[in-house]
């Protein structure tokens, strides 16, 4: 039998000035849920990147780790570190065999990124991710068109949906969201990074 861990719903959308990023916490291996409340959406790069991941947790935080040094190395600049992250995936021993996928969104870029070599920009602003990624992807681009919600509340309606549809999401969800109308924020002290 091969038990694997399973599942997760990731999305991503800028709408009315923000961009944002949410995702669940369920971990499932098999047939069972062993952890609710995952944190599955991170800040990188000085809180300038939001990155969510749906795959192996174990190999996502290695991703996580390699893809804050690659937007390090290319001082922030999202779509190269993308590109030379997948590069690596590809070609690496061990981070060709990860199994994820990541989206990645900064003020400037909104990319889907896999360990085939893809770096996929959405053409709508709507992205998502994982085994509830279509149901959350639908509910997002319906609400965008049909309502006045703000991002954070169309991304929270959508991932609810999806925990509704999909058995692999659950209602747990952590958003993470850029103001576009704010000034950028100056550099925090690296020692502070992931606080917000």
């Amino acid at each position: 039998m091969d038990m694997k861990i399973r599942g997760t719903t990731i999305i991503a959308l800028k709408h009315k000035d923000k961009v944002v990023v949410a995702g669940d916490g369920q971990v499932t291996f098999d047939q069972t849920i062993i952890k609710h409340s995952a944190r599955k959406v991170r800040r990188l790069f000085n809180n300038r990147v939001i990155v969510g991941f749906a795959g192996a947790t174990a190999d996502a935080f290695t991703l996580f780790d390699r893809f804050d040094q690659k937007l390090e190395q290319y001082n922030g600049n999202l779509l190269r570190a993308a590109v030379e992250l997948t590069k690596d995936w590809r070609t690496d021993r061990v981070l060709r065999h990860l199994e994820a996928l990541m989206i990645a969104v900064s003020r400037e870029d909104f990319l889907i990124i896999s360990g085939n070599g893809d770096v996929i920009e959405s053409d709508d602003n709507v992205a998502a991710i994982g085994s509830g990624g279509p149901y959350a992807q639908a509910a997002a681009r319906a609400l965008i068109k049909h309502s006045d919600l703000d991002a954070t509340e169309i991304a929270r309606e959508s991932m609810r949906i999806a925990s509704e549809l999909c058995v692999y999401t659950n209602d747990r969800i952590t958003i993470e969201e850029i103001d576009l109308t704010a000034d950028e924020e100056p550099e925090p002290d690296r020692k502070a990074k992931g606080k917000r």
